[in-house]
Order: C-alpha cells, then sequence, then structure tokens
C-alpha cells in the first residue's frame, strides 16, 4: 500500500527553482514561503526594495533566496528578470506570477493611465515572463507556469474594469500558451483566488456592510487567508498535475459555486 512518501512524492520541489513575482507580501508572500518550506530554492520579483517580510518569512527554513527589485510595468526591466534569474541558479523550474495591483474607480471617470499600468503588470508581463521562462524550460526539458488568475476572471466585479479585464485575459492566456507548450513538458495553469485577506482588498475588508455581506455569500462562511493557496500551488508545481495543463483551480471558499 502506498506510504506517506510516496504521497509526498507527487507534491515534492525540493531543489527546484521557482520565481514568483508580487511574492513580498500577500497571496505572494503565502506562495513563496510555502515553496521555500517545501525545499524550493526561491527567487522573488517585485517593485519595492523592502523585503523584510520575505526574509523573516522564510528565516526557518534553509532556502537559497534571491530578490530581483523589478518593475514589471517597465518593459526593460522585466526582459531582464529570467536572464538574471537563469543566471543566479543555472535554470528555472517554476514561474508563478502573481504581481498584482488594483485601481478602483466608475468605468465612466476610470483612468486612462491606471488602466495601462494594471493591463501591463497583470497581462503583458505575464505573458512577457511567460515566453521567457517557457524557452528555459523547454530548453532544459520542463517546467511549470502557475498563472494567478482570480473569481473576477469569471465576473465583472465592480469599479475595478482593468482588474476584470486583465484576469479574465490571464485565463484566455492560460489556455493558449497550454495548448502550445504541454507538448515540451512546460504545464501552464492557473490557481482562481476568491475573497481573501490582503492589502489588496484593504477597501472591502474596512467597509463593515460590505465586508459582511461578502461573507454571508461566501459558502465556507470566512474570507480566505493567503496560506490557503498553497496546497494548490504545490499540487501545480509538483507530480501529481504532471497531465494537468490549461487549467483554472478555483481556491474561493465555494463563491463561484454559490
Amino acid at each position: 500500500m502506498p506510504g506517506p512518501s510516496f504521497v509526498s512524492s507527487l507534491f515534492d520541489v525540493t531543489g527546484k527553482v521557482a520565481l514568483v513575482t508580487g511574492g513580498r507580501r500577500g497571496l505572494g508572500l503565502a506562495m513563496a514561503t510555502g515553496l521555500a518550506k517545501s525545499g524550493a530554492k526561491l527567487a522573488v520579483a517585485a517593485a519595492s526594495p523592502d523585503y523584510d517580510a520575505l526574509k523573516d518569512a522564510v528565516s526557518e527554513t534553509d532556502c537559497d533566496l534571491s530578490y530581483f527589485q523589478t518593475d514589471l510595468a517597465d518593459r526593460s526591466s522585466r526582459q531582464a528578470l529570467i536572464p538574471a534569474v537563469v543566471e543566479r541558479y543555472g535554470r528555472l523550474d517554476i514561474l508563478v506570477n502573481c504581481a498584482g495591483l488594483q485601481h478602483r474607480q466608475p468605468a465612466m471617470e476610470f483612468s486612462l493611465e491606471a488602466w495601462d499600468r494594471l493591463l501591463g503588470v497583470m497581462l503583458t508581463a505575464v505573458f512577457e515572463l511567460s515566453q521567457q521562462a517557457a524557452r528555459t524550460m523547454a530548453a532544459q526539458g520542463g517546467g511549470r507556469i502557475i498563472n494567478i488568475a482570480s473569481v473576477l476572471s469569471f465576473q465583472g466585479g465592480w469599479t475595478v474594469p482593468a482588474y476584470a479585464a486583465a484576469k479574465h485575459g490571464v485565463l484566455g492566456l492560460t489556455r493558449a500558451l497550454a495548448n502550445e507548450w504541454a507538448s515540451k513538458n512546460v504545464a501552464v495553469n492557473a490557481i482562481a483566488p476568491g475573497y481573501f485577506r490582503t492589502d489588496m482588498c484593504r477597501a472591502i475588508l474596512d467597509d463593515p456592510d460590505r465586508e459582511s455581506k461578502i461573507r454571508e455569500r461566501i459558502p465556507a462562511g470566512r474570507w480566505g487567508e493567503p496560506k490557503d493557496l498553497v496546497g494548490a500551488l504545490l499540487f501545480l508545481a509538483g507530480d501529481a498535475s504532471a497531465y494537468v495543463h490549461g487549467q483554472t483551480i478555483i481556491v474561493d471558499g465555494g463563491w463561484m459555486a454559490h
């Protein structure tokens, strides 16, 4: 009868090189920490020079951590990222496209500058980084690309047209890239979080009326905690998902089933 060692091997990422964008806080921090605790070599990219929370989170592991301060809204900056990671580690096995922004404004007044920045970071950068990563992964024999979608990949939301458009785009992009790259052993999948306790949702969390209405609509009866994403991440990063391509795992406490 298969034992724990067989099960754990399906989710094993020991020694794998993983790059997480937006991995210094929120959902990205939880996923980066999960990979580090699971034995991966960890590269994290984000715009801020401050990554103390990340260092603290992985301090009890022997993780080989590198931090790349990168403005993913800037093409030249993001084009340098994958080569820098490969130069540092010699390969790239897992790419987690998590970096995100939010701007809330009625659609009639929505800032075009905000639109351009959000789409640049959350859709165009996802494609460019995936394209670069896939070239490296295909040459080395395979890899995993995990995009962070959203329940707003399926819904329109309210006063967040750029975010909704970007996340709808991530869903389609995930499927399109999977079609082309599955035969190269480069698996492209996505995770779609629901409502989680992060800074991105702070405006809702700080509104008692709206917060309670959202919580009451979630069948699980609570908001998600960032650590709730780690299981789905490790599934898609490891051999357990060897024949899974172009899929989006919804992690939302039942929101989309309601």
